[in-house]
């Protein structure tokens, strides 16, 4: 039985909503992956809906450019699951892949319009 917390922002209000996502409603989003354009009807939502990262249940957040689901070390200058105050270090951070697994806590994402979700 797998469950997510899915967060789905709309850009044109800046608002975000929090719903919970169960059994079969959650099984269509297993092996998804960062970027891609599902349709919200699958997860109990309106409109077209577009993955944009998540987290598991440990806190490590997913990372686009990480292939796989499971968790690895990259190392970064910037960018998701590494802040810095100081320019030009690099650090090995453990980071979750690109696609939702069982692991997988917290899906993000955000409304997309037909016309932005067809190209």
């Amino acid at each position: 039985m797998v469950t997510y917390k899915l967060i789905v922002s709309d850009p044109k209000t800046g608002k975000s909503e929090a719903s919970e996502v169960k059994d079969a409603s959650a099984q269509q989003l297993v092996g998804r992956k960062i970027g891609e354009v599902l349709d919200g009807a699958s997860v109990g939502l309106t409109g077209k809906i577009k993955i944009t990262g998540g987290s598991d249940k440990a806190g490590f957040p997913m990372r686009g450019d990480t292939l796989g689901g499971g968790k690895n070390y990259v190392l970064m200058t910037r960018g998701v699951g590494y802040r810095t105050k100081e320019e030009g270090i690099k650090k090995r951070k453990l980071v979750r892949g690109n696609t939702i697994t069982e692991e997988t806590y917290q899906v993000n994402a955000k409304r997309v319009e037909d016309a932005a979700a067809t190209s």
